[in-house]
């Protein structure tokens, strides 16, 4: 007799990153997991350096100058705010705290998959609503809610899609979901969407109307090694979420960091500018090769081809990762190369490819 585990664990297969090695590759070139290839801020860097002398010290548990940090940021009082080890956790916090057996949660087809595997990991039903051009259908998610829907994830922009919601969309969404159903926001690549149309949702958070927003130092900020994340939120809902996390959630060299991150501006600005500028690389690049683009954001970009299969093998061959689908087999997805030599040998391996 073995003990029982809850329901859905069984249902669970572990998340799988992007590959990072190629047997027989020393360096290669790793477009395969949205990293930032410029990387941290030299302020950001320094902090590091300086928290490495105090590694004997607990952290500070409410991480409090990070979250006054990020409350000066977002205009939202620091009750507002919850650190966490990435996203990720974030994302089971919220599951843990408002789903469980019984209960639903609702994404779009191809949402991170972290909001399913957290569902299943508290008992609770994930469902999919179907999309409309590889973007989220409002209307197909609405017909999906009922009685049991506890909440609601939305990546936008999404995630390997690149498509968003546009604001007025988003606050019709908001507007027409039952207002028990929590409205999670998951603004990982928001610094990287330039659509006049396009909103975060802070001031959804802001007026208090049972939404959340993530946000992540992956990506804009080049922390991605780091794992630190953070949920904006109405002050009775982070307090429940902040009840969640362990005495030391967040390590005191994650707060260091996370502190210089978030206050040297000047690099945030050049660092979107720049990966705005390498972006359009990526897509004369593509268009060289004859993919055809779907969506994106300034981060990565989604390619499809018929022939997916044997390009992600012909660039593996030529030490150059990317990630594939296994549902969508078509796909493609593409990061930003850093480095001339990263660039030239993308180039090169596409124009070899027939």
């Amino acid at each position: 007799m073995a003990p029982k585990v809850r329901p859905g664990i069984m249902d669970i297969a572990p998340y799988v990153g992007g590959e990072a090695d190629i047997p027989g590759i020393a360096k290669p070139v790793k477009l395969s997991s949205n990293e930032n290839p410029l990387g941290p801020s030299p302020k950001a860097m320094a902090a590091f350096r300086e928290a490495a002398v105090e590694l004997h010290r607990y952290p500070d548990g409410g991480a409090e100058r990070l979250r006054e940090g990020i409350s000066r940021r977002f205009g939202l009082a620091k009750e507002s705010i919850v650190c966490g080890n990435g996203s990720d956790e974030l994302i089971a916090l919220l599951t843990r705290a408002y789903a469980g057996l019984g209960d639903e949660v609702l994404f779009s087809r191809h949402g991170f998959l972290m909001y399913r595997l957290s569902t299943l990991a508290v008992g609770a039903t994930p469902r999919a609503a179907p999309e409309k051009n590889l973007a989220t259908d409002m209307e197909a998610l609405l017909a999906m809610v009922t009685p049991a829907t506890r909440i609601v994830f939305l990546g936008n922009p999404n995630n390997p899609t690149g498509s968003y919601m546009t604001a007025g969309l988003l606050r019709e969404l908001r507007r027409r979901l039952p207002a028990d159903v929590l409205l999670a926001i998951d603004a990982a690549y928001a610094e990287f969407v330039e659509a006049d149309d396009y909103d975060a949702g802070e001031d959804m958070v802001r007026a208090g109307d049972n939404t959340v927003m993530l946000r992540t130092f992956s990506k804009i900020y080049g922390l991605a090694g780091l794992r630190l994340g953070f949920a904006l939120a109405a002050p009775d809902i982070a307090a429940r979420l902040a009840a969640w996390l362990g005495p030391w959630a967040v390590a005191s060299p994650a707060i260091a960091i996370g502190e210089a991150a978030l206050a040297d501006t000047t690099w945030a600005r050049a660092t979107r500018d720049q990966l705005g500028r390498e972006s359009q690389r990526l897509d004369e690049t593509l268009s060289q090769a004859g993919l055809e683009r779907v969506g994106g954001t300034s981060l990565f970009r989604l390619a499809r081809t018929p022939v997916a299969s044997e390009l992600f093998h012909h660039l593996g061959r030529a030490g150059i990762l990317v990630r594939r689908f296994t549902e969508q087999p078509d796909w493609l997805r593409f990061g930003l190369p850093g480095g001339e030599d990263a660039w030239k040998r993308l180039r090169i391996a596409l124009a070899a490819f027939h």
